[in-house]
């Protein structure tokens, strides 16, 4: 058996997608999640220039083969852009396998180590009241876990809390970067009554997530972790920027509030001093992004040794490709911690037709061959791709800052 064609399929029934097709000479094929947000037509040229081509002729069932080759002929190593095509070829050679061998992903993997895959839900709103109301929405779909963003008084654009009530949240509003104002010092004073709110009207089952997106330094962080160790965190996320690692030595010397982080690493080397040390306790890549099931799987082996769970990432930038394949993974994993949940549209399930289900808070792993996820390509040629750009932060004196 030999790969005989492999090609890119963009598309965006509301928000841009990249999947790669990988079909072999026996007419079986495979699909894989390619996006990239706000870079995806570099992921589309690397993949189109230089991944494809070398595809052709070699045996798809030579996974491990093929990722080496790939990622250590590339000279460059790691990076976002290869390691997203590196893992949208991954993620197609696995579905072709497991269609090859005529089991679902997750028995290929080595089985379930659960029945289910919790998930958590997105609750933002404007002012404390409006989140407070979606988490009570939420909660009645049967959610066991939320994340909560509210807007901050005095700043105009909070990241995860839509511009108008009722809208999506959609992060890339612009074809060029937007310009935001952001105040380190009036989100920390306001952000603990959120917490304060939340634990008082739904008590102390309630899973709560937050997301700080890189905003902080080490100190602001320690001192965010500090307050809010009276509402027992399921996690804080990304609470500083990532590049400098001794930071999180530093918060975790003075909180106990668990860490996430990692929905911007690529690479098992982005993780091995924060999880030698224990400086972190669930790890955030997604497959699509971090090298596929053959490197994530690496990760989450690693991390498992130092007590370290799974939590990955799943925004809508993400395709049903990704999802329905870290349904699988995290179906098998055993050191699973939570999944990231955010729905689709509509048009986006269309284009994307899947097994995977949602219950009560849940997915539910299907038993489709492969990883359970298809492409319509004639129903995805009527959403082209539309240029979008994530936004930069600024300080109120206007220094650039983090997003």
């Amino acid at each position: 058996m030999k790969i005989e064609n492999a090609y890119t399929i963009v598309t965006s029934p509301g928000r841009n997608f990249v999947t790669l097709k990988i079909v072999t000479d026996e007419g079986v094929y495979g699909i894989g999640d390619a996006t990239l947000n706000g870079r995806e037509m570099a992921v589309v040229a690397y993949l189109d220039e230089h991944v494809v081509p070398a595809l052709i002729g070699r045996d798809p069932q030579r996974i491990e083969d093929i990722w080496h080759y790939l990622y250590r002929g590339a000279y460059w190593r790691r990076g976002p852009v290869t390691m997203s095509a590196i893992a949208a070829v991954d993620l197609a050679l696995w579905d072709i396998k497991a269609k090859l061998a005529g089991m679902p992903l997750y028995q290929l993997l080595g089985g379930k180590s659960r029945e289910r895959v919790m998930t958590y839900a997105h609750c933002t709103g404007k002012d404390i009241d409006t989140c407070l109301e979606e988490v009570e929405a939420h909660v009645k779909l049967g959610y066991r876990a939320v994340r909560v963003q509210a807007g901050i008084p005095g700043i105009a654009t909070i990241y995860g809390v839509a511009k108008r009530e009722g809208e999506r949240y959609e992060p890339a509003d612009s074809e060029l970067p937007a310009e935001h104002v952001w105040s380190t010092e009036k989100y920390l004073n306001h952000v603990p009554k959120l917490f304060a709110a939340v634990r008082e009207r739904f008590g102390d089952d309630l899973h709560v997530l937050h997301d700080v997106h890189h905003r902080l330094t080490p100190i602001e962080a320690a001192r965010l972790g500090k307050a809010v160790e009276p509402y027992h965190l399921f996690w804080l996320e990304d609470c500083v920027p990532a590049e400098n690692q001794e930071g999180f030595r530093l918060i975790r010397q003075h909180t106990t509030t668990p860490l996430a982080v990692g929905e911007v690493f690529n690479s098992i080397h982005d993780y091995r001093e924060l999880l030698e040390n224990q400086w972190i306790d669930y790890i955030r890549t997604p497959l699509s992004h971090g090298g596929g099931i053959t490197h994530m799987r690496r990760v989450a082996d690693l991390a498992g040794l130092y007590h370290v769970r799974t939590g990955f990432h799943g925004p809508t930038d993400l395709s049903p490709v990704c999802l329905g394949a870290a349904v699988h993974f995290d179906t098998w994993v055993p050191n699973f911690g939570i999944q990231e949940h955010m729905s689709h549209t509509d048009e986006t399930d269309a284009v994307f037709p899947h097994d995977y289900r949602f219950e009560e808070g849940h997915f539910i792993v299907g038993e489709t061959p492969g990883h359970g996820v298809d492409i319509d390509e004639e129903l995805a040629k009527q959403y082209p791709y539309k240029r979008a750009s994530l936004p930069v932060n600024r300080l109120e004196d206007g220094t650039l800052w983090h997003w």
